[in-house]
């Protein structure tokens, strides 16, 4: 059975970072002294679910965590750190510190060091995530033990959940754009006046006008989605805001 280590402190190890082209040390007191710090791990940089789930949700909420008392969010692997740096750059995540634990100290200190050899992997962190206050974890969410790679309950969502269970994260907000168009940098306006962060999908950059048409049905721009509804164009999307702020 994987040990979870609530209660316990966390292990002390240096990280060896690069920084530009430099090499810098960090400790476990470094980042854990004094700090609140959310670390989840996982087996490898670049490797499907860690890349579309496990990082990308961690970055996203990070301001949700940092406005309940998290000074830093940390991403652990079994990795260097020339492979984690490229890493952040290609996830374009920088709310998240990538560590690197090129040689497996920490992760075998918190007993999470497993042999993943039938996929050319070597030894590799399981996956799991934890909050620490001052150096001692105060929650584990360590994966089942199954087989593959499990990711249930090692997410953003959860750890959020946990930490402060009224949080609300932030909506996800999609808006299909084209280059010179007013209307659309109406809606993008509109929508960072309200707070609203949006991904922005640019016509013959991102998709085609067959993938507008198959989508949402629509030929005008912009078309904006939020949580999963169809608000429409910059009209609607006024009107929607509206609504919400409307006494």
């Amino acid at each position: 059975m994987l040990p979870n280590r609530e209660g316990q402190r966390v292990p002390n190890v240096t990280f060896r970072t690069r920084q530009g082209a430099e090499w810098v040390n960090r400790t476990s007191d470094e980042i854990f002294k004094g700090r609140t710090v959310v670390v989840f791990s996982l087996p490898g940089a670049f490797t499907p679910t860690c890349s579309s789930a496990h990082v990308p949700r961690y970055n996203q909420l990070a301001p949700v965590f940092r406005q309940h008392g998290v000074d830093e969010i940390v991403c652990v692997s079994v990795n260097d750190a020339f492979v984690m740096n490229e890493w952040q750059e290609s996830q374009n995540c920088h709310d998240v510190t990538f560590l690197p634990d090129g040689n497996g100290e920490f992760t075998a200190g918190m007993g999470l060091l497993v042999d993943k050899a039938d996929l050319g992997f070597g030894k590799r962190s399981w996956r799991y995530s934890m909050l620490v206050k001052d150096g001692v974890i105060v929650k584990e969410f360590i994966e089942p033990e199954e087989p593959g790679d499990p990711f249930v309950n090692s997410d953003a969502d959860t750890m959020l959940k946990y930490l402060a269970p009224q949080a609300k994260a932030p909506a996800d907000v999609t808006i299909f754009t084209r280059k010179g168009c007013p209307h659309c940098s109406r809606a993008k306006a509109a929508l960072a006046q309200a707070g609203y962060a949006y991904e922005e999908l640019v016509l013959n950059r991102d998709y085609t006008d067959r993938t507008l048409r198959a989508v949402t049905r629509a030929k005008t721009f912009p078309q904006v989605y939020i949580d999963g509804e169809h608000i429409g164009g910059a009209d609607e999307l006024e009107a929607w805001l509206k609504k919400r702020t409307a006494p």
